[in-house]
């Protein structure tokens, strides 16, 4: 796919995904979706990439779905008109539409402005979450006559509480990025300017210092929390625990730490990640 819409750049381990349509301050179209879905899913396989970070391009993150084509926005029809897929997803249009949390490398929104509706929703598939402080966002559902998307009913619940998630949710109303820092939506609140470079800085120490299929593993094992009774999930950590014991990377992690120098991690996700525990 050729890209319009986004912009994935990869350095020093990290890939950015900058979301790019900054005349319509990237507001997300079908179009979009599947750029990001495809970029996420080059990220998944190179192991060249430790982390990925996304933000926005300009001074907004993202202000939600594109209303060009007025009320007709969320219907079925529009939707196929402007590139998504009709229907039933197969397996394989998953992957193409890969989304943030099944990316095997952790994911950070560096919410860089405005995050309203679909931009929100993007931002909470995400890992960890950094925002402007004066950024004003919104789960905007609700006030556009549908409701929220992309599993927030779940995320968002877990993520800042049952009541807060009921305020944000059910009434669609506009909150500051001081706010959602407050709430536990975003881990931290920065000056603007401060949110992509911060995002970045903290991607390429984990990039270096955090064995990637460890992280790998635990990245999967913390989203499955979501539905995971504790005894079960517990389970799964003790058969996986006792697997990464076993391999290089856990000699190398206690030896790099012993000598004070850098890791040189020898797993990789794309070949090397354990059978998953039933």
């Amino acid at each position: 796919m050729t890209r319009e819409t986004i912009i994935l750049d990869i350095q020093d381990q990290v890939a950015t995904i900058t979301l790019n349509r900054p005349e319509r301050r990237n507001a997300y179209t079908a179009r979009l979706g599947q750029e990001l879905g495809e970029a996420y899913r080059e990220c998944d396989e190179d192991d060249a990439v430790r982390a990925v970070v996304l933000t926005g391009a300009g001074s907004a993150f993202c202000v939600g779905a594109d209303l060009d084509t007025g009320a007709a926005t969320f219907s079925g029809e529009a939707r196929r008109e402007r590139g998504a897929p009709p229907g039933r997803r197969t397996d394989n249009d998953e992957r193409h539409g890969m989304q943030a949390w099944r990316v095997r490398k952790p994911v950070i929104a560096a919410i860089n402005g405005h995050a309203v509706g679909a931009g929100l929703t993007l931002a909470m598939q995400c890992d960890m979450r950094l925002v402007a402080e004066d950024a004003k966002l919104a789960f905007a559902f609700v006030r556009r006559g549908v409701i929220p998307e992309l599993a927030s009913h779940a995320i968002v619940a877990r993520v800042a509480g049952l009541s807060n998630a009921a305020d944000l949710l059910l009434s669609g109303r506009t909150f500051s990025g001081r706010e959602a820092a407050e709430l536990g939506i975003a881990g931290k609140a920065l000056p603007a300017a401060e949110v992509l470079p911060t995002a970045t800085a903290y991607a390429r120490d984990l990039a270096v210092n955090a064995a990637p299929v460890s992280v790998a593993i635990s990245k999967r094992l913390l989203w499955e929390a979501l539905d995971t009774p504790i005894p079960e999930l517990q389970r799964k950590e003790g058969v996986l625990f006792a697997w990464t014991g076993r391999q290089q990377d856990a000699k190398e992690g206690v030896m790099a730490f012993l000598e004070k120098r850098r890791p040189a991690w020898t797993l990789r996700p794309s070949a090397d990640l354990p059978d998953w525990p039933d």
